[in-house]
């Protein structure tokens, strides 16, 4: 069965086509820079590799050329569009409505919709995924896989928060969590690398956007995004934890209209804020060269990672392995080494040899003597989707 999975952004779309349930991956790529005059696709195959620069108005321009590349002649994979059974779509936000992987209907369609308001930058252009992809492989069966929905099973003390009831009752505010799919994803994987079904593992998500979560036997307790995707750790560009009166200072104090500090702490702050640069390599060459600002902003992310793997273990009662995982996870040693240093209390040990050794491959990275593994794992949400994609439809 071979299914496409799509990967919306508001200027992108990443996608993969999947063998299942071989998961082996037949082609891959991205287009980039969607209305902006140079921008580019990327077609992968095992035989080929392409690049183009040209203007892609809108995504459905940009699946349609996807699709161009599949069905060509001398480079495609496919004979026809109906040779992909199933589309597979990352839906970011699911809210109260979506605990588990759903085919979509124009009732889920709906439901999306509704929720653009949660997740403005994100629901959007998923929803413009689903309304082209149905367009373009109309036999094929549309599937929303939420990144919220690992996360449903958070008991209440977890997710609600101490605001009036009614917020919650009405309006369903509460603590949602993000990267879902990620977490599931290496979470299993971590799971059979311990050999060990009852387990506690914390799963550190580390890319542009950042994300922790306490995973006990298997599910989710606990994660460090909320009802927004801006709170937690110190990300590429956002803010993470800041006391909520900084931001009504910011208003009342400063007459920085309301639209302007959400700019400032979605957009402005983050590594980007404190050093300049948002691309953590950059921040680590700078470091190294002696830029003060660089060090301290990686000390810092370090430190509130620290803070949120301490208050993780309390609420497991222990702590069976950390696992570093996406972009910066499983590419930056140095953060690697900067927050596991100094935490053998709470048994973690960390081999620098072994930390400093780059790889794809799931691989353990502590001493021998450490209580607790640390383990790189690198993600893949595409196969995560095409594998809960898989699934339902074969239940």
């Amino acid at each position: 069965m071979n299914i496409l999975v799509i990967n919306s952004g508001s200027s992108s779309i990443k996608y993969q086509l999947i063998q299942m349930p071989t998961e082996k991956v037949i082609c891959s790529g991205m287009v980039e820079r969607i209305g902006i005059a140079d921008s580019q696709i990327h077609y992968k195959t095992e035989n080929n590799s392409i690049s183009e620069t040209l203007f892609i108005e809108n995504h459905k321009i940009g699946l349609e050329k996807i699709t161009n590349f599949l069905l060509d002649e001398k480079v495609g994979v496919i004979s026809s569009k109906h040779d992909i059974r199933a589309v597979g779509h990352r839906v970011v936000h699911g809210g109260s409505t979506f605990s588990k992987t759903t085919i979509i209907d124009s009732e889920v369609k709906a439901k999306i919709k509704e929720l653009f308001s949660l997740a403005p930058l994100h629901n959007p252009p998923n929803y413009e995924g689903i309304e082209v992809a149905s367009e373009l492989f109309d036999t094929a069966i549309q599937i929303a896989v939420f990144d919220t929905a690992f996360h449903q099973t958070m008991p209440t003390e977890a997710y609600k928060y101490a605001i009036p009831n009614k917020y919650l009752e009405e309006e369903q505010i509460r603590s949602y969590g993000f990267h879902g799919t990620s977490h599931k994803y290496v979470s299993e994987k971590a799971i059979e690398m311990l050999g060990k079904e009852n387990s506690k593992i914390i799963t550190i998500h580390l890319g542009n956007g950042c994300s922790m979560t306490a995973i006990k036997d298997g599910k989710s307790i606990e994660t460090s995004l909320g009802f927004g995707p801006m709170n937690g750790l110190i990300m590429g560009t956002r803010s993470g934890d800041v006391d909520q009166s900084v931001i009504f200072y910011l208003v009342e104090k400063l007459g920085i209209p309301l639209e302007k500090v959400n700019t400032i702490l979605q957009k402005e702050s983050g590594m980007y804020g404190l050093t300049g640069f948002s691309d953590l390599r950059d921040i680590e060459a700078n470091a190294e060269n002696g830029n003060e600002e660089c060090k301290l902003a990686l000390e810092m992310n370090a430190y509130r990672i620290k803070k949120y793997i301490g208050s993780y273990a309390a609420i497991m009662n222990g702590l069976d392995a950390i696992v570093f995982t996406a972009g910066i996870g499983e590419n930056s040693d140095v953060i690697r080494k900067l927050v596991c240093t100094d935490m053998e209390f709470m048994g973690i040990e960390l081999n620098q040899e072994l930390n400093s050794i780059r790889s794809k491959e799931n691989r353990n990275i502590n001493t021998e003597n450490s209580k607790v593994s640390i383990l790189v794992i690198p993600t893949n949400e595409e196969i995560e989707i095409a594998k809960q994609s898989y699934e339902l439809i074969e239940s």
